[in-house]
């Protein structure tokens, strides 16, 4: 099973596209750009959900949910938000058989729609702030399509949230940022650099946007996740005003923030290998596989009849399973749940009967575990512990040896075409100077990293005056 899969070291975009079939996460659409996200995909997904959900919900935040279908004209009030997503929109013209009135926008985001709803229900600072979270789908119409990170249809949660003032707005964007990076790096055990995109990558109708950004296996960024603090342009395009505590009125400010389903592209591609996937204990629902390996009917029984008692002793605790299909061999098997990245397997035969052990061998290393009956159930968590942050470091010494400073853009481009990664050069806030080493390189401004020491230097484009680094970087 292993060798129809590329190596990642000749192909990484063909590997990623391998694993992601080959461990049955997702498949190809009918419908061009879009994906079928497959049982094995979808429990992941499920999981991330739970787990972010609960955090939203610990810091305050309700869910809620409105339409996927927004009336042209909300979009056209925030002009700034809609010439950012006209290109990717996909429009209904045509509803029960007849032309429509106005078209109807398939949501690309759901701020217009939101705030419309909001200037209903927000009248005064008592009805502040409103933390709202929707867990949905969006569709934006894509050109160049790739399995979980850019795809027509994809999932996502978004969080839209009003407050009284700008600070506390601001509070909220960065808040809800941290909590993206506690759970990438807690959870997904993928190290990000966490900081503010320039003007020209925030978000349309934006005032500023918070991102986390990751580093892939192949040296490109990935947008982990971001968060935006919309000022009132929202509230000014859909006439949200509250009555303050001093007896006046304002304008309510705004953010939002958001991760999707391309959280499992970035599992895939921080961790996977050439064997398949592998996921992080505190991400996994099946958390170890019991393999029975016998040669004769009598060792079957003995063998199928040792391994219930060490799945009886481990399943109140942990989610784990017994692969006692016949018509595999047990090297097939072994193949199959390292493919989809179970964090343990457990192997039991006729001498580990005899000798009452199990060998545990861990996704992450490879490594061969052989423990007692009575001490498997006991090193469990202890285990998954380790394997748990084994891929974290492992990932932040990549991240880290793949983060390079350079002080010109001939060095600059070195770096690039050579090895990839995040690197930290002057950039002299110039949008031109932004355009140009884009154009020249293919590489983005990733961020501008909060808690960034100030440092004197030259633009690396122009030699102009720079205060600090930005971080570069090629990105999905």
């Amino acid at each position: 099973m292993e060798n129809r899969i590329t190596r990642k070291e000749e192909n990484f975009s063909q590997w990623y596209i391998d694993v992601i079939l080959k461990a049955k996460l997702a498949d190809y659409a009918p419908v061009k750009g879009c994906m079928v996200i497959r049982p094995n995909g979808y429990i992941l997904w499920e999981n991330i959900q739970k787990n972010l959900d609960r955090m939203f919900k610990e810091s305050g935040h309700v869910n809620a949910y409105f339409p996927l279908l927004i009336p042209e004209s909300f979009i056209q009030k925030e002009s700034e938000h809609m010439e950012g997503f006209s290109p990717e929109c996909a429009v209904v013209t045509y509803g029960g058989g007849k032309k429509l009135k106005e078209p109807l926008i398939v949501r690309p985001t759901s701020e217009t729609m939101i705030w419309s709803m909001y200037a209903r229900w927000i009248t005064s600072y008592r009805d502040l702030p409103l933390l709202i979270n929707q867990w949905c789908n969006i569709v934006r119409w894509e050109l160049r399509p790739r399995l979980f990170l850019r795809t027509s249809e994809f999932l996502w949660q978004e969080g839209h949230t009003a407050h009284e003032t700008y600070e506390e707005a601001d509070k909220e964007a960065l808040k809800m940022l941290g909590i993206y990076k506690k759970f990438v790096e807690e959870y997904m055990a993928i190290p990000v650099y966490k900081g503010q995109k320039s003007d020209s990558e925030r978000f349309a109708g934006a005032l500023q946007t918070y991102t986390i950004e990751a580093l892939m296996q192949d040296g490109k960024a990935l947008q982990a996740g971001t968060s935006h603090n919309l000022g009132q342009n929202f509230a000014r395009a859909f006439n949200v005003k509250f009555a303050t505590r001093e007896g006046g009125e304002d304008y309510v400010w705004a953010t939002s923030w958001g991760v999707s389903t391309r959280l499992i592209g970035a599992l895939i591609m921080a961790h996977g290998d050439n064997k398949g996937i592998i996921i992080p204990p505190k991400l996994a629902s099946l958390i170890a596989v019991i393999i029975p390996i016998y040669y004769s009917a009598k060792e079957r029984s003995r063998v199928l009849s040792y391994i219930q008692s060490l799945y009886l002793n481990l399943k109140n605790d942990f989610n784990v399973k017994i692969d006692d299909r016949e018509e595999y061999r047990p090297s097939y098997k072994f193949n199959e749940w390292e493919l989809q990245g179970i964090p343990l397997r457990i192997e039991v035969g006729p001498k580990d009967v005899e000798k009452k052990q199990a060998i545990l061998v861990r996704r992450d290393t490879g490594k061969k575990i052989i423990l007692p009956f009575n001490e498997v159930s006991l090193r469990f968590s202890t285990l998954l512990n380790e394997i748990q942050k084994n891929l974290f470091e492992k990932a932040k010494r990549f991240k880290e040896e793949n983060t390079f400073k350079v002080d010109n853009l001939d060095d600059f481009q070195k770096v690039i075409d050579d090895k990839g990664g995040f690197i930290y050069a002057h950039w002299c806030g110039s949008p031109e100077c932004e355009a140009k080493i884009k154009s020249l390189t293919k590489a983005t401004i990733r961020c501008i990293p909060f808690h960034n020491e100030k440092e004197e230097g030259k633009c690396i484009y122009c030699g102009g005056k720079s205060s600090q680094r930005v971080l570069f970087a090629k990105a999905y």
